[in-house]
């Protein structure tokens, strides 16, 4: 069992710091211990969450529950604000991933000027500092539960493959590590491998079994990254059968060994 790491408290970052590690980061299938907010001032991209995909523009404010899998393209002209609530904020926050789109200039000022309060009060050595960043993290979440409201009458009525797509997501998340392959996870969610993968392919153009591995292998770079485990405790640790197949599944879906993208770090 790999402890998990420890976050920190609530932060903003730079939406293209996210993938200064590498792009892989913010583009595979993950999930976070915290809800985040990613607010994008400039440029467009895809995003996929619980298994939908949707474009995303400037001025789109998506938020993310923790626990939900997703994961987002950050090409060269993507800018914004990815804002970390951590794990404890002690806040109203949505329970269900939003997609907001801000066509009033006066409600994108108003998030603007609240992070830039935030990120401000952060920054500052003066007392109170981050009891007034944490106030106004506060209008952050009053801001985004607006926002919501306005938008629940008119969103649209969740279809019966977006609904088992998200439940797979969730189950996913769960036994990603355990070795259960996609046939396992569609006969916990009552259904076949066949249906399960259409309804992925429908969602978000992906198959099941590419959601598996991309979320596996995220997770494989990640402890490549960022910890010093043996390459075949890596693999176990992420249920694959043997050294061989995790390496095998690794370069088809990184271009190289898990060996090498160590050492290219």
């Amino acid at each position: 069992m790999i402890p998990p790491a420890p976050v920190a408290p609530f932060r903003l970052v730079a939406i293209p710091r996210l993938a200064a590690g590498g792009r892989w980061r913010v583009e595979a299938m993950r999930s976070l211990s915290e809800p985040v907010f990613l607010w994008f001032t400039k440029g467009q991209g895809r995003i996929t969450i619980a298994g939908q995909t949707r474009g995303y523009t400037a001025h789109n404010g998506i938020f993310i529950p923790a626990g939900v899998m997703h994961g987002f393209e950050v090409g060269p002209q993507v800018f914004g604000t990815a804002v970390f609530f951590g794990r404890d904020a002690g806040l109203s926050l949505p329970r269900e991933p939003l997609h907001l789109r801000i066509r009033e200039v006066h409600a994108q000022q108003e998030l603007n000027v609240t992070l830039d309060s935030i990120q401000r009060e952060l920054d500052a050595d003066t007392p109170g500092h981050d009891r007034a960043a944490q106030a106004h993290l506060g209008l952050l979440a009053v801001w985004i539960e607006r926002q919501a409201a306005k938008i629940a009458g008119d969103a649209p009525k969740p279809d019966a493959a977006r609904k088992l797509v998200a439940r797979f997501t969730d189950v996913m998340e769960r036994e990603f590590r355990s070795g259960a392959g996609v046939g396992d996870m569609a006969a916990m969610l009552g259904v076949t491998a066949t249906h399960l993968t259409r309804c992925c392919r429908l969602t978000c153009g992906r198959s099941a079994i590419d959601l598996l591995q991309d979320r596996r292998i995220f997770e494989a770079r990640k402890l490549l990254a960022e910890t010093k485990l043996p390459v075949n405790r890596i693999g176990t640790s992420l249920g694959f059968a043997s050294a061989a197949y995790f390496t095998r599944a690794f370069q088809h879906m990184t271009g190289s060994s898990p060996t090498a993208f160590r050492k290219s770090l």
